[in-house]
C-alpha cells in the first residue's frame, strides 16, 4: 500500500498515513503546501527536499510505487494537492491561459487542472506499458465541490467548497477496470464517499475485517448495470464543521430531494458557533425540476421538511456520540520522534492571531504583545521520557519565555531573530500575502520528563520585545 501527496487527516501518529496502515508514504501531512517547486516532502516522517513542481514529483513517485510492485497485488493513492491555493505552475501552462485572458489566479488554477490531466494520462500510460492496466482498477474523483478560491465553470450547481449546497459537496467520480467489461455509462443514483470501501472490497472479493460498521454500500450493482434493479433509496447527509460543536450548516440528500440549513446571520456572518438556528430556516428544493437550487420550497412541504430534520438530528447525534472536540496531540510513538507542535494546532489567547488569517497549515501566531496572553498545547503523551524542547521562532528584539507542564518549568532567554521570508513562485497578489516562508530560528530550550496521560503545555512571555512581539511557529519534541 503506498500514498503519495496530501493527506489531511492529522499531522502526528498514529493520524499519519503510516499510522494508518500505508507501508509506503510519500507528501505532507496538511491542508495545503506554501511551495510546489523544489518542495521539501516527508518519506514517512523524514524530511526529504525534491526537484520539480510538485504534482510530477508525486506522480513519478507513484509510478515508482507500481513499478516496484508490478508482480503483486497493490493499493496506489495519489492524491494531489493542485489546482489547491497558492497558485504556483510551471510556465508552460500558466502562460497558455493567460495568453485566453484570465486573470492570473484563474489561468494559473487552470494551468494546475491541465497538470494534472497530463500527469494522470502519464500513470495510465504507465499502466500500459507495464501491463498492468487490464486489471488494475483506477478511481478519479475530487475532495469537494467548486473551488472557493476563484470564480470557474461549476455546472450551474448552486454553492461551492464549505457550502453544503450541492455545488459544495458533488464531485465526479469515474471508474475503470476493462477486465470487468464493464458498458460505459453515467450512474443517476446518489452515491458518496463512504461507499468506495465497501465497493473495493466487493470489486476486489475482500471480506471486510472485524471493525465498525460501515456506512457505505457497494456499488458494484451500479458499475456493472446502467438499470440496477432494486436499488435501494438512499439518504446522505453533508456537515461543515465550522467549529468544534457545531450542529449546522448541515444538508440532506435524497434521489429528489436536498434539504439544507446554512445558519447565517441577519448580517450574512455564521452564527454556527453559536448553534443559533433562529436566523435561517430549513431551505427545501427539488433536486430533479430544480438542479441550481432555484427555488425553496420548504413552505410547500413542512412534513417532508420534518421528516428529513429529524433523519439528520438522528445522523449527527450518531456521528456526535463521542464529541467532536479536536483530539489532543500524540506524543512520544517511536514511529513518531521527534514531534512537532505547529502553531495551527495550539489553543492561544488574545491578541495572538495567526499571521495569515484563519490558521491553516503553514501559518504562525504573531501580535504576542501582552505579556499575560499564552499558548496552550493538548497532549497526549503515550511514552514517558526525558524530552528535548525546541522552539521555532522570529523576535525583532532579546525576550524571555517560559514553557511548563504540570509542575515542571523551562525559563529561557529568546535572542532576537529576524526570520526573513523566503520569495515564492506566486502567480497572484492574495498568495504572496496569505501563503508565505520564513528562515525560523531554532532554539534548544531544555528538557522535560513527561509522563503518560493527558498533559497541558503552555508557553507564556517573561518579557517581550517591544510592540511587535515575538512570532511562534512551532515547539518540537524529542524523546531521547
Amino acid at each position: 500500500t503506498g500514498y503519495f501527496g496530501k493527506w489531511h487527516n492529522g499531522e502526528q501518529f498514529p493520524f499519519t498515513p503510516p499510522g494508518q496502515g500505508f507501508e509506503d508514504f510519500f507528501g505532507f501531512n496538511n491542508g495545503h503546501w506554501n511551495n510546489y517547486f523544489d518542495a521539501t516532502l516527508l518519506r514517512g516522517t523524514k524530511p526529504e527536499p525534491t526537484k520539480g513542481y510538485i504534482s510530477d514529483v508525486l506522480t513519478d513517485e507513484a509510478m515508482q510505487f507500481i513499478t516496484a510492485r508490478q508482480k503483486e497485488q497493490f493499493f496506489c493513492f495519489l492524491s494531489f494537492n493542485a489546482p489547491h491555493s497558492p497558485y504556483q505552475v510551471p510556465d508552460k501552462y500558466f502562460d497558455k491561459f493567460k495568453a485566453k485572458g484570465f486573470e492570473a489566479n484563474v489561468a494559473a488554477f487552470y494551468g494546475m487542472c491541465e497538470n494534472i490531466d497530463d500527469n494522470v494520462g502519464r500513470l495510465l500510460a504507465h499502466l500500459d506499458t507495464l501491463k498492468l492496466a487490464e486489471n488494475t482498477i483506477v478511481l478519479f474523483l475530487t475532495d469537494n465541490g467548486g473551488t472557493a478560491g476563484v470564480k470557474t465553470y461549476n455546472a450551474g450547481m448552486r454553492g461551492g467548497k464549505t457550502s453544503v449546497h450541492e455545488g459544495g459537496s458533488r464531485v465526479p467520480l469515474f471508474v475503470r477496470w476493462p477486465a470487468a467489461k464493464w458498458t460505459p455509462h453515467v450512474v443517476k443514483p446518489i452515491t458518496s464517499h463512504i461507499d468506495l470501501y465497501p465497493t473495493l472490497l466487493d470489486l476486489c472479493g475482500v471480506k471486510a475485517p472485524s471493525g465498525p460498521k460501515i456506512d457505505g454500500v457497494s456499488l458494484r450493482p451500479l458499475l456493472e448495470n446502467e438499470n440496477a434493479s432494486a436499488w435501494p433509496e438512499r439518504v446522505l447527509f453533508t456537515h461543515n464543521p465550522i467549529d468544534e460543536t457545531n450542529k449546522y450548516p448541515g444538508a440532506v440528500r435524497t434521489q429528489r430531494h436536498r434539504l439544507v440549513r446554512e445558519i447565517k446571520g441577519p448580517a450574512g456572518g455564521s452564527k454556527a458557533k453559536a448553534n443559533d438556528t433562529s436566523a435561517t430556516p430549513w431551505q427545501l428544493y427539488d433536486m430533479e425540476n430544480d438542479p441550481g437550487q432555484k427555488q425553496d420550497i420548504a413552505a410547500k412541504h413542512p412534513e417532508l421538511v420534518k421528516e428529513l430534520a429529524a433523519k439528520y438530528d438522528a445522523w449527527f447525534a450518531d456521528i456526535s456520540s463521542d464529541g467532536l472536540q479536536r483530539f489532543p496531540i500524540p506524543v512520544g510513538h517511536p514511529e513518531h520522534n521527534p514531534v512537532e507542535l505547529h502553531a495551527p494546532q495550539a489553543y492561544p489567547d488574545a491578541p495572538l492571531h495567526f499571521a495569515s488569517g484563519p490558521g491553516f497549515a503553514n501559518d504562525w501566531l504573531t501580535g504576542w504583545t501582552d505579556a499575560m496572553a499564552k499558548i496552550v498545547f493538548d497532549l497526549e503523551v503515550v511514552t514517558a521520557g526525558e524530552y528535548h524542547v525546541e522552539l521555532t521562532y522570529g523576535a525583532p528584539a532579546n525576550a524571555m519565555l517560559r514553557v511548563s507542564l504540570g509542575k515542571q518549568t523551562l525559563e529561557a532567554s529568546i535572542p532576537a531573530a529576524e526570520a526573513p521570508e523566503i520569495p515564492l513562485p506566486h502567480r497572484d497578489e492574495t498568495g504572496k500575502t496569505r501563503f508565505r516562508n520564513r528562515e525560523w530560528a531554532r532554539l534548544k530550550l531544555g528538557t522535560l520528563n513527561l509522563k503518560p496521560g493527558p498533559a497541558k503545555l503552555t508557553l507564556e512571555a517573561l518579557s517581550l520585545p517591544g510592540a511587535m512581539g515575538m512570532d511562534f511557529k512551532e515547539l518540537t519534541l524529542t524523546r531521547r
